[in-house]
C-alpha cells in the first residue's frame, strides 16, 4: 500500500513536470528566425518517452508558431510591433491633435542701449558778467524757460538811445513827406519849375532810408538786451555744468547743458546678413535691463557699415513722456518684420523617420502619414514649422509605434 502511494505521488510530479516544460521553447542557433524554435520535451525526447507520453495523455501539449518577421534582428523594436499589430492583431489605437496654419510674427532681436535725443549746450549769445543762475542741476525745464540772467550794462540805455533815434528818422520822413507834397502843388499852379521836384524825391528817399536804419538799429539793440536772458532751446532735464554767479560769461559760453529724454531713442546694430530687412517705419518692442517696455518705430538705417563689426547702425524712436527711462540703459529691441505662416507645434510630438527626417506623423483616412518638416523659429510657446498642410491631425500619442501607411484607430485628445 505504500508504494503504491510513492507511485502516485511520482507519477503526479512527472505530469507535472512535463506540463511545466511543455510550456518552454528551445532555441537552437544558427538557423534562422524561427527554424531553430523546438519544445523543451522535444528536446529532451526526440523519439518519444516517458516525459512525451505523460504530455500526449495529459492533452498540455503547445505547438511552436513564429510570426515570419515579427522577431527579424534587422528591425526596431517599434517595426516589429507594428508588424505583428498589423498582420495578427487589430489595428493600434492613437491619440490626435488638430493644428491649423497660423501667422507667425517675423522679428529680430538686436542688442544696444538707450540715447538720448539730443544734448544740448545752452550757450550765451553776448559777453558780460552772470546775474543769477535760475535752475539746479537736475531739474526738468521746458522751452523758453530762464536758465541764467547777465548783468545788462549799457545796454538798456542803448535801446533808450536807439528807439530816440527812431523817432527823431520818423519825425524827418515826415517833413520829408511834407516838403514833396507842396513842390508838388506849386508845380501844379506853375510856381515851382518842373524840374524841382527831382531833389524832394531824393530828400524823401534819405529820409526812408534813415527810418530803416533807425528801426534795425532798434531791434539790434533790443536783441542784444533780450540775450542776456539766456532761455531753454529744448525741453528736457539739467545736466552739470552750470554756471555760477559771478562769473565771465563769453559769447558762446555755456550757461548749463540739457539732456532731452523726450523722445528717446534706442541705438544698436544690424548684422550685414539681415540689413535687407531693416526698414524706415518698422515697428518695434524695446525693453531695458530693468524690465521697462515701450512701443518705437525705427527712424534710423545706416547706409556704411562699421568697418571694425561689418554691422549697420540702427535706430529706433520712442516717446517717454514721463522720463522713466534714462540714457545709456542697456536695452533689447525686438524688431517685427511681418508674418508668414506656419505651424506653432510642441517639440514633444516630433519624431524621425526610417531615414532620420525630423517630421511628425499624422493620420488622414485613418492612414499614418509622415511629413517632413523645417524648424523656423524656437520659442516659449513652442517649435514654428512649415511643410504641413493647412489643417492637419497630429499624433500626440503612440507616434513611436506607428509607422506610415499602417491602418490606425484614432481618436482626439482630450
Amino acid at each position: 500500500m505504500r508504494a503504491l502511494k510513492s507511485y502516485g505521488i511520482a507519477l503526479v510530479l512527472v505530469v507535472i513536470v512535463a506540463a511545466w516544460l511543455s510550456t518552454g521553447v528551445l532555441i537552437r542557433g544558427g538557423q534562422g528566425p524561427g527554424k531553430g524554435e523546438v519544445t523543451v520535451v522535444s528536446a529532451l525526447e526526440s523519439e518519444g518517452g516517458l516525459i512525451t507520453d505523460a504530455v500526449a495523455r495529459s492533452g498540455l501539449g503547445v505547438d511552436v508558431h513564429h510570426q515570419e518577421g515579427a522577431d527579424d534582428p534587422a528591425l526596431s523594436i517599434a517595426a516589429r510591433a507594428a508588424l505583428a499589430d498589423t498582420e495578427n492583431g487589430p489595428a493600434r489605437n492613437v491619440r490626435v491633435r488638430h493644428y491649423e496654419i497660423l501667422p507667425m510674427p517675423l522679428e529680430v532681436s538686436l542688442r544696444g542701449q538707450t540715447a538720448a535725443e539730443s544734448l544740448v549746450k545752452v550757450v550765451a549769445q553776448t559777453s558780460d558778467i552772470v546775474l543769477t543762475v535760475d535752475v539746479v542741476d537736475g531739474q526738468r525745464v521746458d522751452i523758453g524757460d530762464r536758465i541764467c540772467t547777465l548783468e545788462n550794462g549799457t545796454r538798456l540805455a542803448s535801446v533808450e538811445q536807439a528807439r530816440a533815434s527812431y523817432l527823431q528818422a520818423e519825425a524827418a520822413l515826415a517833413q520829408a513827406q511834407n516838403d514833396s507834397n507842396v513842390n508838388a502843388r506849386l508845380r501844379e499852379r506853375g510856381i515851382e519849375s518842373s524840374n524841382s521836384a527831382e531833389g524832394y524825391v531824393v530828400g524823401l528817399s534819405a529820409a526812408e532810408a534813415n527810418l530803416h536804419a533807425a528801426a534795425v538799429n532798434v531791434s539790434n539793440k533790443e536783441t542784444e538786451l533780450a540775450n542776456t536772458e539766456i532761455t531753454a532751446t529744448v525741453a528736457g532735464i539739467i545736466q552739470r555744468p552750470l554756471a555760477e554767479v559771478g562769473d565771465l560769461m563769453m559769447l558762446g559760453g555755456s550757461c548749463a547743458s540739457i539732456i532731452q529724454l523726450d523722445p528717446m531713442k534706442f541705438v544698436g546694430a544690424v548684422p550685414q546678413s539681415r540689413i535687407d530687412l531693416a526698414k524706415l517705419g518698422l515697428s518695434a518692442e524695446i525693453r531695458t535691463i530693468n524690465g521697462s517696455v515701450v512701443e518705437g518705430t525705427v527712424s534710423y538705417v545706416a547706409v556704411s557699415s562699421d568697418p571694425a563689426t561689418r554691422s549697420f547702425a540702427i535706430e529706433i524712436e520712442f516717446a517717454n513722456p514721463d522720463h522713466r527711462i534714462l540714457d545709456g540703459i542697456t536695452a533689447e529691441a525686438t524688431v517685427s518684420l511681418g508674418f508668414m505662416p506656419a505651424h506653432l507645434l510642441p517639440q514633444s510630438i516630433m519624431t524621425l523617420d526610417e531615414n532620420g527626417r525630423i517630421g511628425v506623423r499624422t493620420v488622414e483616412d485613418r492612414i499614418v502619414v509622415f511629413y517632413p518638416i523645417t524648424i523656423l523659429q524656437d520659442t516659449r510657446d513652442g517649435i514654428w514649422v512649415t511643410g504641413l498642410p493647412n489643417t492637419i491631425d497630429v499624433i500626440v500619442l503612440g507616434q513611436e509605434y506607428v509607422k506610415a501607411g499602417q491602418s490606425v484607430i484614432a481618436s482626439a485628445e482630450e
